[in-house]
């Protein structure tokens, strides 16, 4: 008790200025090494500018260190995050002034320093970055009339941000921190938000009232344009490792890579807002992130670990100069004279480096990243079943299918259009949605933690497995407990979600293929392929978190792909199995049953194993 009353004494008496002050010096001794901390603050003075005694960066120097890439347009949205984060765990601090406690504190969050600070760790990182890219705007609340993504908010310093159409700037503070105006939203459970941070302050009160100015975020919503040019940064971002350049990746942005990385950040922004343009509510962000975009921010880690390594630190000067400052942002980031590895070893028909990035927001990056090889592809090998299964099943690692096609029309066309339908059970649901896209494309995948294998009774799969949709909506269906009818592969075709194919009819029962609720189905010809999603779920895969209603896209196959993950060990593992084989298949060809050779061949050739001379089929009677 008497500690209790310690911390109301001590809240009455101490500023949130001061507070801040002290936690900063907490994350220094607790998140760095002294090393590191050495590294940071020889970065920060080289290239800080200086008013009013005040040391601080400003917006171009933030990009400029970076190497933010003009042509995407990100920067304003990462100064805008940087000084809101800046402010932490006080938003009404924010924006806050680029001083070096303030970029210490960027940083603890960016890198992910935070184990000792953040209670419930990736979860109050992803609630401060949507905070961070937040505009309050009391109009945002009703939904307007349909239109094209996009309006562009840009912050243009720390003390305003140009808005579009009218946007509201309020003197001294970026409108899209003031996200605790009045409302009747509910209130979010904020609290606890970093209050490990301020224990040992004694300064729990003091965070708490502050954070009541900052408890309602349902009326914020991050502007549509800032989030895509963030998107298309963190795609270009994606592969980006430890003291590695950003302009390794950044300086191949032709015209062609720029517009594939739009399409790609298009279908995400449409996993948030599907049917409307009202901006992202943090209902949405909290939603999608953790479900479908798990490893969206990863690459941050990366890029702002630049501030913890300084090659200029061993120079020996008195104070920084413009010199110094040149010489320190053309070492920071030296493309090595190593040869660079191809990301992948070469495009397909559908996986190029936008797709790739892509599948890193939810799969692993070292598992995609340098470790993918193309299988098979319709394109090269046919689509057929057969070569397929040559292609896949010496594979004994995880990997990744890729379908890309076409929506067909809900009357059939053709007779092979027919024929899909009959033996489809009758369409029940409309097509899915397709965002801003123009065109009728869908995009739909799987991933298979086992090796593939041909299936009779039993599914292979297991609950690492998922099925996802990339275009024009991206969204990830995670595999459920309820069903384990993961993938199958049988000569009736390929399917996710689905339950094995029955060898024959069973009286009584529908001769329609069975669908799953959540399933993938690429037909016996690999001409054709059905996505199904009923939102009553209760099959191997649950339903989107989002898209609360039932569809079905029903489409003609363009390309398909499969892409192994792994190594060379597990591709010297396929060479080796294609070579056992081969040597089995010839030692059966060659098989001697004894010295008389015609009559060795008559026997084969009854026995169905070899063509006899008029080329018809042994082992008939006929």
């Amino acid at each position: 008790m008497g500690q209790g009353q310690s911390t109301d004494h001590g809240a009455r008496n101490v500023t949130t200025e001061h507070l801040s002050h002290e936690l900063a010096q907490r994350f220094a001794t607790k998140c760095f090494t002294p090393l590191e901390l050495t590294h940071f603050k020889d970065i920060f003075r080289t290239l800080a500018d200086v008013q009013d005694g005040i040391q601080f960066w400003k917006e171009e120097t933030l990009c400029r260190f970076l190497v933010i890439p003009d042509t995407l347009g990100p920067g304003p949205v990462i100064y805008q995050m940087a000084t809101y984060l800046g402010a932490f765990p006080f938003p009404s601090l924010a924006p806050s002034i680029l001083t070096r406690e303030a970029m210490l504190n960027v940083v603890v969050v960016m890198t992910e320093r935070y184990g000792k600070i953040f209670k419930k760790g990736r979860a109050d990182r992803n609630k401060l970055f949507f905070r961070s890219l937040a505009v309050y705007d009391r109009r945002m609340s009703s939904v307007p009339e349909k239109k094209e993504l996009g309006t562009v908010q840009h912050p243009k310093d720390g003390n305003e941000i140009a808005a579009k159409e009218g946007h509201e700037v309020t003197h001294g503070h970026v409108a899209g921190f003031h996200i605790d105006e009045p409302g009747s939203d509910e209130e979010e459970d904020d609290d606890e938000l970093s209050l490990s941070a301020l224990e040992s302050l004694d300064a729990i009160e003091v965070f708490k009232n502050d954070q009541k100015a900052d408890t309602k975020v349902h009326h914020a919503r991050i502007p549509i344009d800032n989030f895509r040019s963030l998107l298309m940064l963190l795609l270009v971002l994606a592969p980006l490792q430890s003291q590695e350049p950003l302009t390794r990746y950044a300086e191949g942005l032709t015209e062609y890579r720029l517009k594939g990385l739009r399409r790609v950040a298009n279908s995400i922004l449409w996993s948030f807002i599907p049917e409307e343009n009202a901006g992202i509510s943090y209902h949405a962000f909290n939603t999608i992130v953790p479900a479908s975009l798990p490893y969206l921010f990863d690459s941050l880690n990366p890029l702002f670990e630049h501030f913890l390594f300084s090659k200029n630190i061993d120079l020996s000067r008195q104070s920084p100069s413009t010199a110094n400052q040149a010489t320190l942002l053309s070492t920071l980031h030296p493309v090595p004279d190593t040869p660079f590895e191809p990301l992948i070893q070469h495009e397909g028909e559908i996986l190029d480096l936008n797709i790739l990035s892509q599948l890193s927001f939810f799969m692993k990056g070292s598992n995609l990243f340098r470790r993918l090889r193309l299988l098979y592809s319709g394109g090269e090998a046919g689509f057929s079943i057969g070569s397929f299964e040559q292609k896949v099943l010496n594979w004994r690692a995880p990997s990744v299918l890729l379908v890309s096609g076409t929506r067909l029309s809900v009357v059939p066309h053709d007779s092979r259009q027919r024929a899909l339908a009959d033996k489809l059970p009758p369409k029940r649901y409309s097509d899915g949605l397709s965002g801003n896209s123009k065109s009728n494309k869908v995009v739909y995948g799987a991933y298979l933690n086992v090796p593939w294998k041909q299936t009779y009774k039993e599914a292979i799969g297991d609950s690492d497995s998922l099925l996802f949709q990339l275009e024009p909506i991206h969204e990830v269906f995670h595999a459920s407990a309820i069903n384990r009818d993961y993938a199958t592969l049988s000569k009736s075709g390929i399917t996710f979600g689905n339950p094995p194919a029955r060898a024959k009819p069973v009286s009584g029962h529908s001769s329609h293929v069975s669908l799953g609720p959540v399933s993938l189905l690429l037909d016996e010809s690999l001409e054709y392929g059905v996505f199904t999603h009923d939102v009553s779920g209760g099959g191997s895969f649950h339903p989107s978190k989002v898209r609360n209603h039932s569809w079905q896209d029903r489409f003609e196959i363009d390309s398909l792909e499969v892409w192994g993950c792994g190594g060379d060990e597990e591709a010297e593992r396929q060479r080796a199995a294609w070579a056992f084989e081969e040597r089995e298949a010839l030692a059966r060809k060659n098989l001697n049953l004894g010295k008389d050779i015609e009559a060795d061949r008559a026997l084969l050739a009854m026995a169905g194993l070899l063509a006899s001379e008029n080329h018809t089929s042994g082992g008939s009677m006929g």
